[in-house]
């Protein structure tokens, strides 16, 4: 049986760069951190217990599509397709993707927390003992190595669970139009579509508290790893869709005036002031293709569910 080669730091974070993004972060205004700081170990299992619940339909929603259309989605990407998966997380959509592809050669998750990772990939190479499996620790929205050479003719890159909403339109565009250059071949991206406000705001604002569990678990990596002094009964989560900006914001709102210390640096807060943990950007089919086109990329296929609130799109580079 065929293990994953072990991951490899790639462009991945050091603690005195990490502290150096958190400080600025946090003294900026308003105060906002990268949502990639969410995802240590217990904040990815936390986001995969997220994807389970009945509020967070985007992960059910992509799923039913990529399993609905896996025969004709097989046939656009084409035999022995080497895939590169963005922000990787959980192999489950990677698992139900290489099972409905024709004689995959080899898988390549891209996340940032390394142990998950590991955990995943290896699972994987379990699974599909054919498939050459090579995890690589590196965060995505930065420039990276990959740990082997990707031919471009049978490179697909996988980006699903509208991970790309987390990116600014513009941040999204370089994203898209470095893998274009980089990569190449084809792109299957899953997107969440602009629709009823109410629906968007209960995703992250679940009944049973795990989103909120997900984004206050920030505060106790801040601790952790970087000598915090958070007392997390002073803190709470909010999520707010910002219909104008067609995002929701991820918040942790202080609840009173306090100063917390971080990296021995003393961090002011008033009663109300909230960090942004992450923006998800909702897109339109319209805008989607059009920031794919600007990107390099051809709208080949798109799928969506039946009351159109997400989207999986098939690209080729132009």
């Amino acid at each position: 049986m065929q293990q994953a080669a072990a991951a490899t730091p790639n462009g991945a974070t050091t603690l005195a760069v990490w502290r150096r993004e958190i400080l600025a972060g946090l003294t900026a205004t308003p105060k906002r951190l990268s949502p990639k700081y969410l995802y240590d170990e217990r904040g990815s299992r936390l986001f995969d217990e997220i994807c389970t619940l009945p509020e967070y339909y985007p992960t059910r929603t992509e799923l039913a599509l990529l399993r609905e259309h896996a025969t004709e989605i097989a046939g656009l990407v084409g035999a022995r397709a080497e895939i590169v998966e963005l922000g990787a997380g959980s192999s489950l959509k990677a698992r139900l993707l290489l099972g409905c592809l024709h004689e995959p050669t080899s898988y390549l998750p891209v996340d940032i927390s390394a142990a998950y990772l590991t955990q995943q990939a290896n699972d994987v190479a379990a699974a599909f003992p054919h498939v050459a499996v090579h995890p690589l620790v590196a965060d995505f929205t930065r420039p990276f190595s990959l740990p082997r050479v990707v031919a471009r003719e049978r490179a697909l890159v996988f980006f699903p669970g509208s991970t790309i909403g987390n990116l600014s339109r513009p941040r999204a565009t370089a994203l898209l139009r470095s893998l274009a250059e980089r990569i190449g071949g084809a792109l299957l991206l899953g997107v969440d579509i602009c629709h009823d406000a109410d629906a968007l705001h209960a995703a992250y604002n679940d009944a049973s508290g795990v989103t909120a569990a997900f984004n206050m678990n920030l505060l106790t990596r801040l601790n952790r790893e970087l000598d915090a002094d958070f007392d997390l009964d002073s803190f709470e989560h909010d999520a707010v869709y910002e219909e104008v900006l067609a995002r929701i914001e991820m918040r942790i709102v202080s609840m009173r005036s306090q100063t917390v210390t971080v990296g021995g640096v003393p961090i002011a807060f008033r009663k109300g002031e909230h960090i942004v943990s992450e923006h998800s950007h909702k897109y339109s089919l319209d805008l989607l293709a059009s920031l794919a086109r600007a990107s390099g990329w051809r709208l080949e296929r798109c799928w969506t569910d039946r009351e159109a609130r997400f989207g999986v799109f098939f690209f080729r580079t132009a």
